[in-house]
């Protein structure tokens, strides 16, 4: 058990005991919520409302939204309170790329009105995703981001895709049973002039067959099609990674072949891109302590910075909720 993990299971452990009485514990693990009861993982505001846009938008849970370490739900409360504040997620694009404050632009109807932030995100199927019905599942068996959001500034209408990780961590590549369907499906959209990935690095589709390279590798493709696209109108069209500051093992290279180019992923990453600056990775304090400082005072910051206090503090290491 690493230093990072143990701080976080310790963590929502007690956050549980506090507000959960009598709800954690499954499976004796105090830092697990009985499933029949997996709404208590959220925020309270969201109990209702969050449920309700799944079912509405066919969106599959994660395995683990009964997990007090689900990067789902975190992303879920850091997030979904601020659907209808456009201006506190103005202020979160602007911390986390910088440059001048975005107008927000509604993403999807909510259960209660306009969102301005949308979840589970598919997009159009430029990945060849589709089954033979033609129908992908936001959440499940496509390529999706955690969130997503769009603004404009400078004149230009913006997406941002957001990939939203909390305990997880890599070593070993994907199983090798799907590697005939994906070179099926990817060979022919991951390089420069056709994708994201810069042509004259030698590179092929299997030296990405290592998480988190691969999800970040169908992601970026994601973006970089959608902008081709301009999807809802986008110009441009950005992928932002945000994970704990302390979560020092998901910052491996866990890949052989993208060892030479560093040992940090996220840098190593950017220096993959033909476009570097349409990836950005931030951890999640210093993208949302600017906006917990304004919102002092109000349930979403005094519940996030409760519940998640050790995000906002230095750790190490981590690994996938189990």
């Amino acid at each position: 058990m690493n230093t990072f993990v143990r701080a976080q299971r310790e963590s929502q452990s007690k956050f549980f005991a506090d507000s959960e009485p009598g709800h954690g514990g499954y499976r004796g693990s105090a830092y697990r919520l009985d499933p029949r009861s997996f709404e208590r993982n959220l925020a309270p505001s969201i109990r209702s409302v969050v449920p309700a846009y799944f079912t509405h938008k066919g969106i599959q849970w994660h395995t683990h939204s009964n997990h007090g370490l689900s990067s789902q739900v975190c992303c879920l409360n850091f997030l979904a309170p601020l659907a209808r504040e456009p201006e506190m997620l103005a202020r979160l694009v602007q911390a986390a790329l910088g440059g001048e404050k975005p107008t927000m632009r509604p993403v999807e109807e909510g259960p209660d009105g306009e969102w301005f932030v949308g979840f589970e995100w598919i997009g159009g199927d430029y990945l060849n995703e589709s089954g033979k019905n033609g129908i992908r599942s936001r959440g499940a068996n496509a390529t999706s981001a955690d969130a997503v959001l769009m603004f404009e500034r400078g004149g230009k209408r913006e997406t941002l895709l957001i990939e939203w990780k909390y305990t997880e961590s890599y070593g070993t590549p994907i199983s090798a049973n799907g590697n005939a369907t994906r070179l099926k499906r990817y060979e022919k959209l991951a390089f420069h002039p056709d994708g994201p990935i810069r042509g004259d690095l030698g590179l092929a589709l299997e030296d990405f067959f290592w998480e988190p390279f691969y999800q970040l590798l169908r992601q970026q493709m994601l973006a970089f099609q959608m902008e081709k696209a301009q999807e809802n109108g986008a110009e441009i069209v950005r992928v932002l990674h945000l994970s704990p500051s302390g979560n020092s093992a998901l910052k491996a290279v866990t890949a052989p072949r993208l060892r030479e180019h560093g040992s940090d992923f996220a840098a190593v990453w950017r220096k993959l891109l033909q476009f570097p600056d349409r990836f950005n990775s931030l951890d999640i304090s210093s993208a949302f302590e600017p906006i917990l400082q304004s919102a002092d005072g109000t349930e979403w910051a005094a519940y996030v910075t409760s519940r998640y206090s050790r995000l906002f503090s230095a750790s190490t290491e981590s690994e996938m909720p189990t």
